[in-house]
């Protein structure tokens, strides 16, 4: 067993994945550039379409390239704008990289992406919570620690909020009013704890 789950994290294969995705990763590009001359509110509009795309029996995959080209056009609009995140003032300056599409679209196909401190983690799983959170589905973004819950949920918040996503984050202790807002938002962030215990809670 252990010898199996060996193989399937090593060797070359992501080798092959990172072949078969380049085609993917020059079509989000090549969208994004053509993204850039739409208006704010075109480009918002952009998440009802593909919403409206999905009720009317496109898949994810289908519309992969374009929702992920959405989120890094509106990554870019927020270059330059000062941003509050855990009462902090923070200058956006993130605009997805081709490594971080990569580990988007990994991370959609239920795959593990390793990245190191620094390498972007936070920014890229803006990709998938945004496509996924077009079905109508709640998301969740599981972290380490209530502070990485809260600051990610402000951070990347921006993001999703130019797009028309609701987000909120969860947290010990917190009033059963205000955690059934959170996982009634399109995409929640929380501690694994908390996700397990809420789930205890309404299982047990």
């Amino acid at each position: 067993m252990i010898a199996q789950i060996f193989k399937l994290f090593a060797g070359s294969h992501y080798k092959k994945f990172y072949k078969k995705v380049r085609p993917v990763v020059a079509k989000i590009n090549e969208i994004e550039k053509q993204y850039q001359s739409l208006t704010d509110e075109q480009l918002k509009a952009k998440t009802q379409e593909f919403k409206d795309r999905l009720k009317n029996g496109e898949t994810t995959d289908d519309i992969l390239p374009e929702a992920f080209a959405a989120v890094k056009n509106a990554a870019r609009r927020l270059c330059g704008k000062t941003v509050s995140v855990c009462g902090h003032d923070i200058k956006w300056e993130m605009v997805h990289y081709d490594v971080q599409l990569i580990g988007g679209i990994a991370l959609h196909k239920n795959m593990i992406a390793e990245m190191a401190t620094g390498e972007g983690k936070t920014l890229v799983s803006t990709l998938p919570l945004y496509l996924n959170a077009l079905t109508g589905n709640n998301c969740h973004l599981v972290t380490v620690n209530e502070y990485l819950a809260r600051r990610d949920c402000e951070w990347m918040g921006y993001l999703y909020n130019f797009l028309g996503l609701t987000v909120d984050w969860i947290y010990n202790q917190q009033d059963n009013a205000s955690k059934k807002r959170a996982y009634a938002a399109d995409i929640t962030y929380g501690t694994a704890s908390e996700f397990c215990f809420d789930y205890l809670r309404d299982n047990g």
